[in-house]
């Protein structure tokens, strides 16, 4: 196992950096949240709009792509059917590129945009509320992952290259030593954009356990989920993409599917559809605006800090693992079809979700006659959402089992791409890495959710957002760069050359 390490750069000093960070929470967590909250501010204020401004550009960039003659471009060879069937390939499209966070935010972010409207606009609070959740969970998330897909799927299946993110980048701009730079950046980022969701899980899984057993469970037991939860990612990465990431990502869509059903079912189903329709349609008209926080449309720089900011920066930290899942598992589509079915096939399903619990919410605080803060926190609105439900003991049990089940998903489909990175693109990695990855990543976790307890006014979910804001914004660069380089070579003859 050692010489694995002595031999492997791109190991030992991505493993080494995310090792040391780590150490350095467990031994100064107060003074490293302090400087971690520092340093968010100073990106905020310098950089909080460029992260708005490419978020558009790369929505853009893929409908023109996608809509052009390039979109016709196979992943593979000609005669190549998809490896996956379209139910297969959206399950584990979903389950990876969001998958606990939809859990998460069901009730509190619709709930809170309906107490707390971004902008001033002439449609109801409430088609505001989804409106907004709409955009911050629509196209623009899935353009970041989209764009990865994109270039690192042309680069496996056209170019027969390696499964890196500097595989992207045509040898005169790259040597040896700055494609190690570039695929070490890809880690460290891919790693601080995983830990955050399996702390903001874990938090929650707590928070539900709390809420209907009426305990106080802390730390500890949220550190205790979080080894749970990767040991059993890890026997699932174990396993590979069909015998393990393949049944639990199409367990978890088939089971989330049931229960937005029960909850359609049991509200009022018309409300919900016509919700979806009016917020739907003005995400759709909005969408520019709002992508530029354009006059009115501008929430203001807190607001977005607390919200927009943060979302941009999560989806690009689960950008280059999300994308290259996505590629790894597109082969035998069309550019145009990968494209479209990235941006509009878990959107619509999203948008779905949240008009059913977000409406279905809305209704619940008319029927109280005021609304005391019921669903303001995020790790437990869920579970008093469902108190208004039959059934609810076995929503909540269920909804638990669920946050495990994406949790274990993202987390084994994130370990098996950094396996691959480091076995020097092998499509197939060394189990021997898939061990290693598994263990720095539960290392990790278990730091940043001692950051998340740092201070008394503080969350995970607090903790989280200041380190993405932070830990993004050196990839978003080289997005950047990557995409120019990209579209570049498609100008040369029509397709991209190596």
């Amino acid at each position: 196992m050692l010489g694995l390490f002595k031999n492997n750069k791109l190991l030992s000093v991505s493993t080494g950096l995310l090792l040391i960070f780590s150490l350095v929470v467990f031994l100064f967590t107060e003074w490293s949240y302090r400087s971690i909250e520092s340093l968010s501010l100073w990106v905020r204020n310098h950089f909080g709009y460029f992260y708005l401004y490419l978020g558009l550009g790369c929505v853009l960039l893929l409908m023109g792509i996608a809509l052009s003659p390039w979109g016709k471009l196979k992943l593979g060879k000609p005669h190549d059917a998809p490896e996956h069937s379209l139910w297969a390939w959206a399950s584990m499209l979903y389950s990876t590129g969001m998958g606990a966070g939809i859990l998460l935010r069901a009730v509190q972010e619709p709930v809170f945009m309906q107490q707390n409207p971004p902008f001033p606009s002439n449609s109801a609070p409430e088609i505001l509320a989804l409106e907004f959740t709409f955009y911050q969970w629509g196209f623009t998330a899935w353009a970041f992952y989209g764009i990865f897909a994109l270039v690192i799927g042309h680069a496996l299946f056209v170019k027969k290259q390696h499964v890196l993110v500097s595989s992207a980048i045509p040898p005169k701009f790259k040597g040896r030593k700055r494609a190690n730079a570039i695929d070490i950046l890809a880690i460290v980022t891919t790693v601080f954009g995983l830990i955050a969701a399996i702390g903001l899980g874990t938090a929650q899984i707590t928070g539900g356990i709390n809420h209907i057993f009426n305990a106080e469970l802390g730390v500890w037991v949220t550190l205790l989920l979080a080894v749970v939860i990767s040991s059993i990612a890890f026997v699932s990465v174990w396993m590979g993409v069909d015998r393990g990431i393949k049944r639990i990502s199409k367990f978890n869509i088939l089971i989330t599917l049931l229960l937005s059903a029960f909850v359609f079912v049991n509200s009022n189903m018309g409300n919900i559809l016509v919700s979806f329709g009016k917020a739907s349609l003005q995400y759709l008209i909005d969408f520019v605006p709002m992508s530029l926080a354009l006059g009115t449309y501008d929430p203001g720089i807190s607001f977005l800090t607390d919200w927009t900011f943060y979302y941009w920066a999560f989806w690009l930290a689960w950008a280059p693992f999300t994308g290259i899942f996505i590629a790894r598992i597109s082969q035998g589509r069309t550019v145009r079809q990968m494209l479209l079915g990235v941006l509009i096939l878990p959107s619509l399903g999203t948008f779905f979700w949240f008009s059913v619990f977000g409406t279905s919410a809305f209704e619940i605080i008319e029927s109280w006659g005021s609304y005391q803060g019921e669903f303001d926190s995020v790790f437990s609105s869920i579970f008093v959402f469902f108190s208004a439900y039959p059934f609810s003991g076995l929503l909540n049990g269920i909804t638990l089992l669920l946050l495990v089940s994406f949790l274990v998903t993202s987390v084994d489909s994130a370990v098996f791409v950094l396996s691959m990175f480091t076995d020097r693109g092998n499509p197939d990695p060394n189990k021997r890495h898939r061990l290693i990855w598994s263990a720095v990543v539960l290392f990790t976790t278990l730091a940043l959710i001692l950051l998340g307890f740092a201070k008394p006014d503080v969350d995970i979910l607090v903790a989280v957002q200041k380190l993405l804001i932070i830990t993004s914004l050196p990839f978003a660069f080289f997005m950047v760069f990557m995409v120019s380089v990209f579209l570049a070579g498609f100008k040369k003859g029509g397709r991209v050359k190596g």
